[in-house]
């Protein structure tokens, strides 16, 4: 994974609000462009810089382009994050 390309798509609040949409199920480009007061080529370039990130599957059904989470990504990024648990949280022991 590129960490670089995973904190650039999650700097953005429209895109961590995408992200959340998606939590409860996959939806198609139209259906995510109808919840931002914005237009589709910048839900486009959202999404598209989502699915850089490996944040995003993307699956086309006839004229439809449906996104869904990629949850292994997220596990991989919380496995990344729990290393720096600390014993006071809960995490490992300190050195």
């Amino acid at each position: 994974m590129a960490f670089a390309d995973t904190f650039k798509a999650l700097s953005d609040p429209v895109r961590r609000e995408i992200l959340e949409l998606l939590r409860s199920g996959r939806l198609s480009a139209g259906e995510i462009g109808s919840r931002f007061d914005m237009t589709g080529a910048t839900i486009s370039y959202h999404l598209s810089v989502l699915k850089k990130a490996d944040l995003l599957r993307e699956s086309r059904e006839k004229n439809f382009i449906y996104y869904e989470l990629n949850a292994s990504v997220f596990e991989e990024l919380m496995l990344w994050f729990s290393q720096f648990r600390t014993k006071e949280d809960g995490g490992e022991k300190e050195d």
